[in-house]
């Protein structure tokens, strides 16, 4: 189950590493990706992963029988309504966004009558950006979740599955609402914390931002990547998911206020406790095989 032409829209991170991806697994037929801008268009040649690239959003979707969206979410309406009638007959439209209810909302009125709509979500990244940072390994053993629409062609939504497992990627099938949810305390709500949490240490007058940059633990340097992350690509995911990004931060907000609460108080058997139950979390996740258990996250030393 392959598809002839693959048209990737964006060629960041995810666009680039999907493309890397098509390459190494083959049998993926014709790669190709568009990029509206000349001098990203020019880094993308120079990285070599697609068989064609288009500055014309109408000539790279001709004759595709698989079209990703791989920019920002907010762009993906424009992007559905501008490609509409150029899509094949039978091709699928899916994407690679971290919200999938407001893609529901943006692209799916675009889809023309004979193509099919399956959004999905490839929970894979890293911090860097561009069409140079992309590489093939990225999606390996990583999940990538699908949320067709109602009445989406269970033949099409098999073969995108079967599309992303041959990519390394494992794959699941949830409702849109659901995944935004879970992805809004998995993903969105932990990196709003680290924006906030470097910018308060970029404010505090007490600490000049060169000790901030000095004496920074293992903690901080953590937030700190997570906080280099393309700022276009998660302003719009927060835009996209508020919600849910609300609902998970009132909740948040309860329970730091509780230990706030238990710090002010002394109470370290509440303390310990939190702790404890927040240390088996982290064995859960190595014990998933979505993190290294190797000591310091895995760093060289050269990168510590």
């Amino acid at each position: 189950m392959t598809y002839e032409k693959v048209a990737v829209l964006g060629l960041g991170l995810i666009g680039s590493s999907l493309a890397h991806a098509m390459r190494r697994a083959g049998g993926m037929g014709h790669i190709a990706g568009y990029e509206p801008t000349a001098a990203v268009l020019e880094r993308a040649r120079a990285a070599g992963f697609a068989d064609s690239l288009h500055d014309d959003l109408a000539a790279c979707v001709e004759g595709a029988d698989l079209v990703v969206l791989a920019t920002p979410v907010g762009a993906f309406g424009g992007l559905a309504r501008a490609m509409a009638p150029h899509l094949a007959p039978g091709a699928t439209v899916s994407d690679v966004g971290s919200v999938k209810t407001a893609v529901l909302r943006d692209v799916g009125p675009h889809i023309p009558a004979g193509v099919h709509f399956v959004p999905a979500h490839p929970i894979a990244g890293t911090e860097q950006s561009g069409p140079e940072a992309g590489f093939a390994e990225l999606f390996d053993g990583r999940w990538c979740i699908l949320t067709p629409p109602d009445g989406a062609d269970p033949d099409a939504v098999a073969k995108l599955g079967a599309f992303w497992e041959r990519l390394g990627s494992k794959v699941d099938v949830m409702d849109a609402g659901h995944h935004d949810l879970v992805l809004a305390i998995t993903s969105h709500v932990p990196h709003l914390i680290a924006y906030n949490i470097v910018g308060t240490a970029d404010d505090l007058s007490a600490v000049t931002k060169s000790e901030v940059i000095k004496y920074s633990a293992g903690g901080f340097r953590d937030f700190t990547r997570i906080a280099a992350s393309d700022p276009t690509m998660w302003r719009d995911v927060f835009l996209n998911n508020k919600d849910a990004v609300l609902e998970v931060l009132g909740r948040f907000s309860e329970d730091l206020s509780a230990l706030q609460r238990a710090i002010r108080w002394g109470d370290g058997d509440a303390l310990f406790t939190l702790f404890t139950r927040t240390r088996a979390i982290r064995r859960g996740i190595i014990d998933a095989g979505q993190d290294s258990a190797a000591p310091n996250f895995g760093r060289n030393k050269k990168d510590q």
